[in-house]
């Protein structure tokens, strides 16, 4: 017999009950940005350095552009095209780059729970030690915020087995670690349920460009025909089309130069499109009628 995660049962897309978005459009996009914090000499490296490089100071230093760079010249971007976002922020980040939160305050943004650091996975943790840090991790923001996150990505995606049963008991509405479907469903969880909101696996810069080594033209192209086709397909259904950034990745200058092609090219089609955040996402199928999402029955 063929192992189950038991937390969503099977659903062909194409046989579901269509719905709009709040603006009467098919297709919400959303940008996610991962603003990250890592330990020095500690965690996970990247692929652009050979294995025993991982822990390296060049490593760190690479990612640290991004918030001392990168992330400024994205906020730029966004700012030119009004393009909102969510940001997925390790709570290290309050206290080593306190000003990049109170640029997402001013804007507006929504900030997910992401860890303390991208140097720690909780995936190994015992249930009790994963508990404490969702608890640490959303206190934090709440604290800063006046406000409780809604929505949560692990940091690398890591999951234990109990990780969505402790994000919906720490009152979380979505989390964005199983990226299964182009449409929200809901997932089981030992006391309720919880939304896995789509997230992007192949339209985000760590794979694109790190790992699968697409040059800045191929990413944008990847992301613009990704979009298009998504566009076309959502006159049938709904649809999430989301993008995951990296300021260390894309907050390079000649691969800014290709994201301002990219948001050229979504700004064009606003008028077709829900250019949104993924709480408002969630805050729209949470209101849908019962039967229409995947998982709701």
């Amino acid at each position: 017999m063929v192992r189950t995660h038991g937390r969503y049962g099977y659903s062909n897309i194409t046989t579901r009950q269509p719905y709009d978005w709040p603006n009467g459009t098919r297709l919400a996009v959303y940008i996610a940005l991962n603003i990250e914090q890592f330990s020095f000499e500690e965690g996970k490296g990247a692929a652009i350095a050979p294995p025993d490089q991982a822990q390296s100071h060049s490593i760190f230093s690479w990612r640290d552009y991004g918030n001392r760079v990168g992330i400024w010249r994205l906020f730029e971007l966004f700012d030119e095209f009004d393009i909102p976002i969510e940001a997925q922020l390790n709570t290290a980040i309050y206290e080593h780059c306190p000003d990049i939160p109170e640029a997402l305050r001013r804007r507006g943004d929504e900030i997910l729970g992401h860890g303390v650091t991208n140097s720690d996975e909780q995936g190994g943790l015992d249930e009790a030690s994963e508990a404490a840090l969702i608890a640490d991790v959303t206190d934090t923001i709440s604290r800063h915020e006046a406000a409780r996150p809604i929505g949560w990505m692990s940091p690398w995606l890591s999951n234990s087995a109990v990780t969505p049963d402790l994000l919906q008991e720490a009152g979380y509405r979505y989390f964005m670690d199983w990226t299964c479907d182009d449409q929200p469903i809901w997932m089981t969880t030992r006391n309720g349920r919880i939304l896995a909101m789509p997230y992007p696996i192949e339209c985000n810069d760590t794979r694109g460009v790190i790992w699968y080594r697409y040059s800045a033209p191929e990413f944008a192209d990847m992301l613009i025909d990704n979009f298009d086709e998504m566009l076309v397909q959502s006159a049938a259904q709904p649809l999430v089309c989301p993008m995951s950034l990296h300021p260390f990745v894309v907050g390079r200058p000649y691969r800014i130069r290709h994201m301002r092609r990219v948001f050229r090219h979504i700004a064009a089609h606003r008028d077709r499109i829900w250019l949104t955040r993924p709480r408002d996402i969630c805050a729209h199928i949470e209101s849908l009628p019962r039967g229409l999402v995947p998982g709701d029955d």
